[in-house]
């Protein structure tokens, strides 16, 4: 009993040394990539404070969730540890509790991004070391924030006699972000962990600010996100992608508009229809494959018409090769797994890359 007593006595004690050997520190003062804009309730949220009384309250409320934003710094630490709250806790039967309300560490090498390690949840207060045992020396890194639950606070703990500074290299780089609008889809779901979702992978590849304004079955053509997305200065491209969530009735009544919206404020930049997914359940699933037909053909429509009214800049985008052909790539037939959100930038990158204003 006593040896059993000592044995634990000494695991505390070497737990309490490792955590002593740990600074934190407030992330606010870290850049942080990923919003429209400032003018947000706290830090780490995506929608306007004036937006609580304007907008339907679930999509208020997904805007809240800090799906793309990510924090960038710097830091000659041998581990990288980090401290975060979530606002609700969420959690969901087809979605990893890493994607959901985690966190997802980048470090730079060579010009590229590479995974370093994700952080674990634990419920509402977390604590996760993200890397540890590394070679003493200066290294930038991005880290990707909650995709279904919003942050809080968010602390970033380093070795005591290291330094956590402002990056050194503007990379991704801030001018000229690419802008989505989309569903469940483009917040991330379902994401193994943030740094899967699509958003973020072509973060990655460009080395360009991404700003993800995916709202889970709420985008719906809400006229004050096209406001949002008008209000982003000089971006590179708009990519829409709202088809998996608004009507065809919807989509007849607000799409022109909500082009329209974008368009007055930025009269050159491109902008990218996106088709619904074909998702696999479609082959078994006939109310569905109809439904994916009707909003195809009407987007489809909307692209034409803008066409004809001599529009310039606007291109189109079919799903056909979206997530492949073996019926793989989601989670759910609707969800993408991380092979589906690998897929979904792959066919995204020659596009963006081609039309991108930069």
């Amino acid at each position: 009993m006593k040896k059993n007593l000592l044995a634990a006595c000494l695991l505390l004690a070497v737990a309490s040394t490792a955590e002593a050997q740990v600074v934190y520190h407030d992330a606010s003062v870290y850049p942080l990539l990923g919003k429209a804009t400032e003018a947000t309730l706290t830090r780490y949220e995506r929608l306007p404070a004036s937006y609580e009384q304007i907008s339907r309250k679930p999509l208020w409320d997904l805007g809240r969730n800090s799906a793309g934003l990510a924090v960038r710094f710097r830091s000659n630490s041998t581990q990288i540890v980090a401290r975060w709250t979530v606002r609700s806790n969420f959690g969901m039967n087809h979605m990893t509790a890493t994607g959901v309300k985690g966190l997802d560490l980048y470090c730079l090498q060579e010009g590229k991004w590479h995974f370093a390690g994700s952080g674990r949840p634990q419920g509402r207060e977390n604590r996760s070391t993200l890397v540890r045992n590394m070679e003493t020396g200066e290294r930038e890194y991005l880290l990707f924030l909650s995709l279904y639950d919003g942050v809080t606070k968010l602390e970033i703990g380093v070795d005591s006699l290291s330094t956590l500074e402002q990056p050194a290299v503007d990379l991704p780089v801030r001018e000229k972000p690419l802008v989505f609008y989309g569903t469940s889809i483009l917040q991330g779901g379902c994401a193994t962990r943030p740094g899967m979702a699509h958003t973020n992978i072509l973060e990655r590849w460009f080395n360009r600010e991404c700003i993800n304004l995916g709202f889970s079955g709420n985008a719906l053509l809400d006229l004050e996100i096209a406001e949002l997305m008008a209000g982003v200065p000089d971006p590179s491209m708009f990519i829409l992608d709202f088809v998996p969530n608004a009507t065809v009735e919807q989509m007849r009544e607000r799409a022109v508009q909500f082009y329209d919206i974008l368009r007055a404020k930025h009269p050159h930049t491109p902008i990218l229809f996106v088709e619904d997914p074909r998702f696999p359940h479609a082959r078994f699933d006939q109310k569905i494959a109809l439904e994916i037909k009707e909003k195809n053909e009407e987007v489809a429509a909307v692209f034409e018409t803008l066409k004809k009214r001599g529009e310039k800049n606007i291109y189109f985008l079919s799903s056909k090769d979206m997530l492949g052909s073996d019926g793989e790539a989601t989670v759910d037939g609707v969800h993408l797994t991380d092979l589906g959100f690998m897929r979904y930038a792959e066919l995204l990158y020659p596009l963006i890359k081609k039309r991108a204003q930069w």
